[in-house]
Formats: C-alpha cells, sequence, structure tokens
C-alpha cells in the first residue's frame, strides 16, 4: 500500500530531527534519487508503489550511478548533494530516510532490497542482520 505524502515526509522529519518538513524532504530526495541508482527490475518498481507518487518517481528516475557505492560512499555522495551537509549529518540523513522506506516496504522487501546493494546497507536501513 503506497504510504501518504504527509505521513511518509512527517515521518523522516520525527526521525531526522528536522526542524521542517522541507528539510525532511530534501533529504528524502536526495537519499531516494540515490538508492533509486541501486535497484533494478521489480525489486525498485515495488518499492517506488509504496512511497507517495513524488517520491515514486524519484527513486524511478534515478541519478546515474557508474558503478554501486559501498554504504560509506552512499553517505559520503549523500554529503555531497545535500547543501552545508557533512559526513555526519549526512549519515542521519540516510538513516532516517531509509529507515522510514524500511517501514513503508516491509520485511520481505526490504530483504530483497538488501539483495541488490553492496554489504553494509541493512544498518543504514535500521534493520542490521545477524553476519
Amino acid at each position: 500500500m503506497q504510504m501518504r505524502w504527509e505521513t511518509f515526509l512527517e515521518a523522516i522529519r520525527e526521525r531526522g530531527e528536522y526542524a521542517t518538513p522541507g528539510e525532511a524532504e530534501r533529504a528524502a530526495r536526495v537519499v531516494l534519487a540515490l538508492l533509486g541508482a541501486h535497484l533494478v527490475g521489480e525489486v525498485r518498481a515495488e518499492l517506488a508503489a509504496r512511497l507517495p507518487e513524488t517520491f515514486e518517481l524519484i527513486l524511478l528516475n534515478p541519478l546515474q550511478a557508474a558503478e554501486p557505492l559501498s554504504p560509506e560512499r552512499f553517505v559520503r555522495a549523500t554529503a555531497a548533494w545535500i547543501e552545508g551537509a557533512t559526513e555526519e549529518t549526512a549519515k542521519w540523513d540516510v538513516g532516517a530516510v531509509l529507515s522510514v522506506v524500511a517501514d513503508a516496504a516491509g520485511g520481505d522487501l526490504v530483504g530483497r532490497v538488501l539483495l541488490q546493494l553492496p554489504p553494509g546497507y541493512d544498518l543504514l536501513f535500521g534493520r542490521p542482520t545477524a553476519a
């Protein structure tokens, strides 16, 4: 089921402790554009279908990635796209957005998403797996 825009942004705002919905939206746009470049096929389409329409389109029309980014490089790339961000604040942004995405997706779909990503993304999604 598709998550409502307000519900999605409010959850990110609360989790990321953002002062405004605009800050939460900016983080969500960057993180989802980067994430979309790492996912393909049915998994990306299924995940997109659970997000509010604007974010669904961002995930389906991602920034192009030359190669899959490790979790650390994903955080660095996020920092580069968010004005005034540091790696520490970007890690916070990524965690806030991806943990809400994981809630919207549910465990089964998150498991399939993680199979398409390099090791270590489970922590960014707030879903650590036993090694």
